[in-house]
């Protein structure tokens, strides 16, 4: 029998009951129960449920409600707090750092959360070396020494580093998904042929979290459990019911019908088309992801800084945002989204036909022509036409080279492209995750093939910012930190071959009755647990 058919029938208990067992989420229903927070979104990005594998946006969401680390994420405010350590200090030395386990919480097993737990944990990420251990292997962590570096004396956890780096670097990166804690005792328990428990976990959960997992079908759904005595408080709703829905007009569909509390993938057509309806709300909140053209530098035009800021004032990046990209993007213009550690919210560049051509005169260069490469998707179109248009204005031909989005990095990697038109999001919660890909290059040669710096992908040598950006990484000061990072974006985005647009917007569809859902920001996920309805 069909779910949907079950549903109808039997009502959504019934249903609930069902995916437990095993059957596939695939219904609308009458109405939410009381005790379920039913969310439509698209989760068919998940590869595994492993905090020490999970690398996608719908993994590290189920993660945030399941799993917790030494250092968290308050996500009212988006700033530090203590997560499992209740405290944590550095040696002089720079290097050494130690971390007060609190005392008294327990894994959703049972078993006690202890320092040892922790160490396994984070030494467990940097042995299996999965996707997202390079977040860990930062500080020097490797397979053959993280059992020497990171070690527990009691109630006290023991990490050292390679380098003394910015004590908020090591912090912003423990609140990653892949320094979450897991219960070593459940894990080990589960280990099949030296796997430390990888097989298992890719299915299961085994954390402190304020939720168990307790069903997950790929690309069909999965249902969190409150578990009771969370740490930071009980879960407001007992379940968690997220359904794959990656259809758009199907999850406003449900949202209006009161088939779902919350829907994740609404497009800006669909935001509007519900505008007037009593029973739903919008959310907005921003995403980590940056939009940007970029020039590559073997391209003796841009390295013209006359040329370049004749650029810069061509794009027309409220009338976009406003407009073809209404409610997916906000207009930034620094390449640190807000939320991060000395993130700049100012804009210095607004479209200015006239300015523009005053200095592509100053610039000397005539005719100009830039062939831009673009992603063959609606959203991309619209932003290169829009700049196809007003750089026209400007007397810039801009000739647009449609092609895959696959097609189009590996030109990207491989430094043949004339100019891009792009995305970028962060790796992880920290400064220097965009930092050293914008405005760092220590090798420019085309041999270096340093295709992780977006700068090296654009034959650009920043100079002294890459001193800077790494300098920032070390300092330990975070009010200075913050400076350096600020100063580092306004030098950069004066004087590199990359013109920052937007910033991504998230509009989450929300039933009238659902408060306190909070989607994390640019900096974390979602946080179930203290939503209510």
């Amino acid at each position: 029998m069909k779910l949907d058919t079950m549903l109808r029938r039997a009502g959504v208990a019934s249903a609930l009951a069902a995916l437990l067992l095993g059957a596939a989420p695939a219904a609308l229903f009458a109405e939410t129960p009381a005790d379920t927070l039913v969310v439509a979104s698209a989760i068919d990005d998940i590869v595994s449920l492993d905090p020490a594998e999970a690398y996608e946006f719908s993994g590290l969401d189920m993660i945030n409600n399941t799993y917790d680390g030494l250092v968290e994420i308050n996500p009212t405010t988006l700033e530090l707090e203590p997560g499992l350590a209740e405290s944590w200090s550095v040696a002089d030395d720079g290097v050494t750092y130690t971390f007060k386990m609190k005392k008294g919480l327990t894994f959703a097993s049972g078993n006690p959360v202890t320092a040892e737990a922790a160490a396994w944990s984070l030494q467990r990420a940097v042995k299996l070396n999965k996707t997202p251990a390079f977040i860990l292997n930062q500080f020097g962590w490797t397979a053959e020494n993280v059992d020497q570096m990171i070690m527990a004396h009691g109630d006290d956890l023991m990490l050292v580093v390679s380098k003394p780096f910015a004590p908020t670097f090591l912090y912003n990166c423990l609140t990653a998904g892949v320094a979450s804690i897991v219960d070593a005792e459940t894990v080990k328990a589960h280990d099949v042929g030296g796997d430390m428990g990888n097989e298992w976990l890719k299915n299961n959960s085994a954390g402190t979290g304020a939720y168990v997992l307790k069903s997950f079908k790929p690309n069909e759904g999965m249902i969190l459990e409150a578990r009771p005595g969370y740490w930071r408080g009980d879960a407001k709703i007992k379940n968690v019911f997220i359904q794959h829905i990656p259809e758009a007009a199907t999850e406003r569909l449900q949202l209006e019908k009161g088939d779902v509390d919350v829907a994740r993938s609404l497009t800006p057509t669909d935001v509007e088309g519900m505008a007037g309806n009593p029973d739903v709300k919008i959310q907005n909140d921003v995403g980590g992801q940056v939009y940007y053209l970029a020039f590559n530098q073997k391209n003796e035009n841009y390295k013209n800084a006359k040329f370049l800021d004749a650029m810069r004032w061509a794009v027309d990046y409220q009338g976009m945002a406003d407009t073809i990209m209404k409610g997916a993007v906000i207009p930034h213009q620094a390449f640190l989204p807000k939320g991060y550690l000395g993130a700049l919210d100012d804009l210095p560049y607004s479209l200015d036909i006239e300015k523009a051509k005053a200095l592509l005169a100053e610039s000397g260069i005539k005719d100009p022509k830039v062939v831009l490469s673009v992603r063959n998707s609606a959203d991309r179109m619209d932003v290169a036409q829009s700049i196809q248009n007003t750089f026209g204005q400007v007397g810039i031909t801009v000739e647009l080279k449609v092609g895959e989005g696959a097609e189009g990095l590996k030109e990207y990697r491989a430094r043949l492209h004339d100019a891009t038109l792009q995305t970028w999001g962060p790796d992880y919660p920290d400064p220097n995750t965009n930092s050293s890909t914008f405005a760092e290059n220590p090798d420019n040669s085309d041999e270096a093939n340093n295709t992780g710096y977006l700068a090296w992908r654009n034959a650009y040598d920043p100079g002294e910012l890459t001193a800077e950006s790494q300098a920032a990484v070390m300092e330990r000061d975070p009010e200075k930190r913050k400076a350096m990072y600020a100063d580092l974006q306004i030098k950069h985005r004066e004087t590199s071959p990359f013109i920052l647009m937007f910033q991504q917007a998230r509009q989450t569809g929300l039933r009238s009755n659902v408060e306190n859902f909070y989607t994390g920001g640019a900096v974390d996920a979602a946080a179930y647990w203290l939503a209510t309805k």
